[in-house]
């Protein structure tokens, strides 16, 4: 039976914790025999080289817990009633009675066949990871999270959020959105046009789901953010790649005959130029002349550290035309998912109607943690940390590039995190991808952003938001020299 177990060495409260679990695992996947005590703690702790009192914790957990029963001068047993209300093994059909069904011919879209951005996995691991929307922890104030964390499973703030909210979100959070985020934009809104998201991914789904259909027309810009254009292929309706220049999306007749424009005005992603305040008048009266919605992207929005930002295209809107997003991916954390929708009173009560058929509303108590955050001041102290630092790696990536890959960038004036790169017309960006990862070096090839065929392979996308600042120039100098030996 020891053999079941394997802990790794850790701290004696973490030891208890993981003996305990394997036990509990042990026991409901039937690996411990009901009729055969448990070892005693001094014998299991004699066998795992642990402290017996680690034994005596965990099994005093699992009492109590109900996976365990104490009988008399015996010892601990596996409590039958834990295992009461499991289909017997026997009763599981073997591998010959399966008929599978064909899911090929049953499928009616693939999202899986979809170029996507392909991350790294592992990518904390590589010593220069130029990848892009990651963290970094040495930034992330974990000490004020868990504290908001915390004080969101209090008594107090559980009996808010732990009951059915049904489409409702948390008016705490909401109103942080509203009072301290929206207004740096110069956007101001009430709590009813205002709509909490799991990311700007969802955000995208429910806007394209509700506003388009197979005669309506997306007009995107070429490049591109990838996700919005698989996500209007799933929908069917017809894309229109819209051509940018060094102001970003380009406001002439090319807009015609669009239903709705998705746009990143601030910070066109990927290319990472920002879009001129006039232009953003021009696309407003072109939107009312030509009776077309816009999908303002203001994502990275916060990390503007490189001059005065411009304002966002919703806060210009006069006409009720532009529906703003925002995330809080790229400055509080990418794996919390929470996102918003700015728009029109009626259209969000309709994206609350759609979103409660698919989530109802994202996570109640990550919602009231985030507000905590924000009520606290813990975000105001994180943005002026990551401005700081992004600002020492945004300079030492323009020295390093104008000195290793001169010529191949423009800087972005917006801040942000990345650089758009384009190298020697003969440069394959997946060749040099792989090239790259050989070396410890993570890059993302731009050719994913192009939707066109036979779109240019040599552009790729350089992220510094989990990079230190120390090993950006060793990092360009690598990859100019693969660049050099692969053209």
């Amino acid at each position: 039976m020891m053999q079941l177990f394997h802990l790794s060495p850790s701290k004696d409260s973490s030891l208890q914790k993981q003996l305990r679990e394997q036990i509990a695992n042990g026991i409901m996947k039937g690996n411990i025999p009901l009729d055969i005590p448990l070892p005693s703690s001094r014998k299991l702790a004699e066998q795992l080289k642990i402290g017996r009192n680690t034994v005596v914790l965990a099994y005093e957990h699992l009492l109590d817990d109900g996976y365990i029963v104490a009988r008399e001068r015996r010892g601990y047993f596996v409590n039958p009633d834990i295992l009461g209300g499991q289909v017997s093994a026997s009763l599981r059909p073997t591998e010959e009675e399966y008929k599978r069904p064909d899911w090929e011919r049953r499928f009616k879209v693939q999202p899986s066949s979809q170029v996507n951005i392909v991350k790294v996995a592992d990518w904390q691991s590589y010593e220069y990871p130029f990848i892009y929307g990651q963290y970094d922890e040495k930034i992330f104030p974990s000490v004020n999270w868990r504290e908001c964390c915390r004080d969101a499973a209090s008594d107090t703030a559980l009996n808010d959020w732990a009951s059915d909210n049904l489409d409702n979100d948390d008016p705490r959070l909401i109103e942080q959105i509203r009072t301290r985020l929206l207004p740096r934009r110069g956007v101001w809104a009430s709590p009813e046009q205002i709509l909490i998201s799991v990311g700007s991914q969802q955000s995208l789904f429910m806007l394209v789901q509700l506003l388009l259909d197979q005669n309506s027309v997306l007009g995107l810009e070429e490049p591109g953010y990838v996700d919005v254009r698989n996500i209007a292929s799933l929908h069917q309706c017809q894309i229109k790649p819209l051509a940018i220049d060094e102001g970003g999306l380009i406001v002439d007749d090319q807009l015609k005959g669009c239903d709705l424009i998705y746009t990143t005005p601030s910070h066109q992603c990927p290319t990472a130029v920002t879009m001129p305040i006039e232009r953003r008048y021009e696309l407003l009266n072109r939107a009312n002349s030509d009776d077309f919605l816009i999908i303002e992207d203001d994502y990275e929005s916060e990390t503007n550290f490189n001059g005065k930002p411009s304002p966002a295209l919703k806060s210009l809107d006069t006409s009720d035309r532009v529906i703003y997003i925002g995330s809080l991916s790229k400055t509080l954390a990418p794996g919390l998912r929470l996102g918003y929708v700015v728009a029109s009173e009626r259209l969000i009560q309709e994206a609350r109607a759609l979103r409660r058929l698919m989530i109802r509303h994202p996570a109640s108590n990550n919602q009231r943690a985030t507000a905590f955050f924000l009520e606290r001041g813990y975000y105001d102290a994180l943005m002026m940390n990551i401005s700081r630092n992004y600002q020492a790696r945004w300079n030492a990536m323009n020295r390093a590039l104008n000195k290793y890959l001169p010529g191949s960038y423009e800087v972005p004036t917006f801040g942000g995190s990345c650089y758009w790169v384009k190298g020697p017309k003969e440069l394959d960006a997946l060749v040099l991808q792989k090239l790259a990862q050989k070396e410890s070096i993570l890059i993302e090839p731009g050719n994913v952003h192009f939707s066109q065929e036979n779109s240019p392979k040599h552009y790729f996308r350089l992220g510094f938001s989990s990079i230190s600042t120390d090993r950006i120039e060793p990092g360009i100098k690598k990859l100019a020299e693969i660049i050099d030996k692969a053209c």
